[in-house]
């Protein structure tokens, strides 16, 4: 009997994840990919990070698969992209405690800072645009800064999503604790897909660069 609350499937991607750990590297390189957000408040613009690792899941086929890991405190799921192994996980914190879960996912799947992928959402891009930034500042959001203090370091990957930012500067926290409106619901889909193409891509290219590498 597993432990109270862990479900079979759970129970299963957690020893599954063990062995992963314990056994050598696979041949491809492995990333993990977080999606930034507060837990228990999906739909939110400050949970759009786990809204793309929600479509990831699907576009990979591991939207099935998602666990409770107790270790990190998070949600997770294994994927391949060629090669290439992808842990995605979804903290089950709130956005300022998320690097807790992430470094200490990193740490079990043996992953470099420079091989952590974060998605999260960014207010001074309009609703429609995604970025990539490697490396440098938090630029002001708890969750990346969560991240940098647990990892010791500013050299993750970041997938930024636009949600825009309110007039009022007062408005900003109640803004992202907001739910998107129902315009905004609409445009979203296509920024999702267009978010998972970018991380992809960029994901496929850089382990293509670590093959080849010396």
């Amino acid at each position: 009997m597993g432990p109270p609350g862990l479900s079979r499937a759970g129970l299963w991607l957690s020893r599954a994840m063990s062995r992963c750990v314990l056994e050598l590297r696979p041949a491809g390189k492995r990333w993990l990919v977080a999606g930034l957000g507060n837990h228990g408040l999906p739909g939110t613009r400050h949970s759009v990070g786990m809204a793309v690792l929600g479509q990831l899941a699907r576009r990979l086929g591991v939207a099935e698969s998602w666990a409770r890991d107790r270790r990190c405190a998070a949600d997770l799921a294994l994927a391949s992209l060629g090669d290439a192994q992808l842990v995605l996980l979804r903290p089950r914190r709130l956005m300022n405690l998320n690097g807790h879960s992430v470094a200490r996912a990193a740490e079990l799947f043996g992953l470099t800072a420079e091989e952590v992928y974060l998605v999260h959402d960014e207010l001074d891009k309009p609703l429609g645009k995604v970025a990539l930034k490697l490396g440098g500042s938090a630029r002001g959001h708890n969750g990346v800064r969560s991240c940098m203090s647990c990892l010791n370091s500013n050299a993750m990957p970041r997938l930024r999503v636009g949600i825009g930012r309110p007039t009022h500067r007062d408005a900003v926290q109640a803004y992202v604790l907001g739910r998107f409106s129902l315009a905004e619901q609409e445009l979203l889909p296509p920024v999702l897909e267009r978010a998972v193409d970018l991380l992809l891509d960029h994901i496929r290219q850089q382990s293509q660069g670590s093959a080849s590498g010396p």
